[in-house]
Order: C-alpha cells, then structure tokens, then sequence
C-alpha cells in the first residue's frame, strides 16, 4: 500500500511538474492521434456521406462492411500496415515503418470507419426527414449535402471526437508500426506498457491520469456537443 501511494504521488508530481519525459511522449501522442483524427474525417465524412444518399449497386454491402470495421482489431490494422510498409512491401521503399508517419496511417485506417459509418447514419437520419423539403425545391442528394451537413454539424462533430478518443486509447497497431522507440515513436499508451513490464509505475501512473483526463475531456465535449445540439434543436 505504501509504494502504491508513494507512486501514485510521483506520478502526481510528473504531471504537475511538466517532467520532460512525460511532455515529449505526450506531445507525440497527440501529434499522432490529432493528424490521424485529420485524415480520417477527410476521408470518412464524404465517404459516409456517398454512402447515404447515393444509391449504388452493393450500398448495402458497403454499409455493412463500414459497420463491421468499426470493431477493427487493432493488431490486425498494425500487422496489414506492417507488411505493406516493410522491406519487402510494396512501400517499403518509402521507409515509412518505424516512425510517426507509420502511426499516423494505421490510426487514420482504424478510425475512419468509424468516422464514416457515424455520419452515413447521420446523413440518412436527415436526408429521410428532409428529403421531400428538399426536393420541392429542386435540390437533389448533392445539392441537399451542404445542407445535411450544416444541419448535423454537432452529431458529426460528436463523430469526429470518437474517432479521436479510439485513436488517443490505441496500442497493438503502433506497437507493431511505431516499434515504441524512444524520443522517436514512443506515445502514452505503448509508455504505459513498457514502463509497468519496467517496474515504473510512477511514469506509468502519469501518463495514465493525462489519458483519464483526455478520455474525460472527449466525453465531456461530446456531452456539450449534444447538449448545444439539443438546446438549439430541441
């Protein structure tokens, strides 16, 4: 009880403390996680939002197959993107594996279903109440979309964020990719697990309460989200 109190106040003192160590894996983390969020709303939005309005032979496929990659394993995601990065992969060329850039591309592929299947339900959800309006007035799937996004801004915004807190919590996949090297491609997660198979735990504990925060900070900007979206909706 006594070494788990006196690491639980290290810990503390790390994070007050700003330590060096901490700040930089942190730094890396949201970098990785932040650029990934980027590219996966990038691609997901639209694609979600195709997959909405546009009637397409195999729709009902792609919808399913967006559903089911929401639950993507990670080691899975980590091991494609390991092969296809490696020597002997077709990019290996790039000499992309073992670096942030490597993270950045299997966090983006593990989150943009996510981000895609959100707002294609989203999407549908409006255009089903709005269709009719919108047609009277000329405006057809493509021309409606502004529309539908300005008008489920919050839910997609909500979207946006569970796709960042997937991406902030991730560890097989850039273990694989990133190979966790220090001062390199060591973020909180891989940290965490290194440093308690370590003995650490002060550093451990640290970067486990910025994950809580984070964690706590992502679902208390859904909650506003909604609420605002409520509010001004009803």
């Amino acid at each position: 009880m006594t070494d788990f109190s006196a690491a639980i106040g290290s810990a503390l003192s790390l994070v007050i403390g700003f330590d060096p160590v901490l700040v930089e894996i942190i730094g890396l983390s949201l970098y990785v996680s932040l650029t990934a969020v980027l590219f996966a709303a990038i691609i997901g939005l639209p694609l979600g939002a195709a997959v909405a309005l546009f009637s397409c032979p195999g729709r009902t496929v792609i919808t399913v197959l967006l559903n089911a990659l929401m639950g993507l394993p990670p080691v899975v995601v980590g091991l494609v993107v390991y092969l296809l990065l490696s020597r002997a992969g077709p990019f290996g060329v790039l000499g992309l594996l073992f670096s942030p850039t490597a993270m950045i591309i299997a966090q983006t592929v593990l989150i943009t279903p996510i981000i895609a299947a959100l707002t294609r339900q989203v999407i549908e959800d409006l255009w089903a109440e709005y269709e009719d309006l919108l047609r009277s007035f000329g405006a057809g799937p493509l021309r409606a979309l502004p529309t539908l996004i300005w008008d489920g801004r919050f839910s997609l915004v909500t979207a946006v964020l569970a796709g960042f807190g997937r991406a902030s919590a991730e560890v097989g996949a850039v273990m694989i990719v990133g190979g966790n090297i220090d001062h390199v491609t060591r973020v909180m997660t891989t940290a965490i697990a290194l440093e308690v198979s370590k003995g650490d735990l002060a550093l451990a504990l640290g970067l486990g309460i910025v994950l809580i925060l984070l964690s706590v900070g992502i679902n208390g900007a859904v909650f506003v989200v909604r609420r605002m979206a409520e509010q001004r909706y009803g």
